[in-house]
């Protein structure tokens, strides 16, 4: 299910956006903090990662994740990067610096995920040709399911006594519902508008609960 690379992408990820967490985190020394804020960061993008690929596949779909990338600036059509930047990789560090007395809070949506249809495994199921696209809807069910995971796993977590891990799973959830770029927010919101405002309540809902209860 995981490419090799997806591989190299995933846990570059999982250690920058970890690195960005640990810079406000007094509680504990900093090399002491280190291991935990990894683990939790691991598992929040881990299974949100998971849970996509195993609804794209009920969906007779692949998706691959790959860095939030920017390549085109301004509002002209012409005006394109020769080669996109790979904004997801920095935004963490550089949120981090902005937003420093806020803890633990740091931007969180650096990976987004390309789909192509599996022709072959649609063919069998529903007669050649009439499986060969995927969907708005469709990206938006994915992409919804990865939020819906991770605002399950803030509960579990809450429930649990590990508050990071709950903040950070409400915090990932958040960063990736906002309607732009290539983010999960923009897919779910022209797939089914409903559903988007249905999580983006679900999410304003922790994010309050993540900022002055966890």
């Amino acid at each position: 299910m995981i490419n090799k690379r997806e591989i190299l992408i995933i846990p570059l990820i999982i250690i920058i956006i970890a690195f960005s967490v640990n810079l406000s985190l007094s509680n504990l020394d900093w090399w002491d903090a280190i291991p935990s804020t990894l683990l939790a960061v691991a598992i929040v993008i881990l299974v949100n990662v998971f849970i996509k690929k195993l609804i794209a596949y009920r969906l007779d779909s692949e998706i691959e994740m790959k860095i939030w990338e920017i390549g085109k600036f301004g509002y002209l059509k012409d005006k394109h990067a020769k080669k996109p930047f790979p904004i997801g990789a920095f935004f963490p560090l550089i949120s981090k610096i902005i937003l420093f007395p806020l803890k633990s809070f740091v931007w969180m949506a650096s990976l987004v995920f390309d789909i192509k249809p599996r022709i072959y495994r649609g063919a069998k199921r529903f007669g050649l040709y009439t499986f060969s696209e995927v969907t708005e809807y469709h990206l938006g069910l994915i992409a919804a399911s990865g939020i819906m995971v991770n605002l399950i796993m803030a509960v579990v977590g809450y429930f649990l006594g590990f508050p990071l891990f709950a903040r950070l799973n409400v915090y990932y959830a958040f960063f990736n519902m906002l309607p732009f770029s290539e983010l999960d927010g923009n897919k779910i919101f022209f797939g089914n508008r409903i559903l988007w405002a249905f999580l983006a309540s679900l999410v304003l809902i922790g994010m309050l609960f993540a900022i002055f209860i966890v």
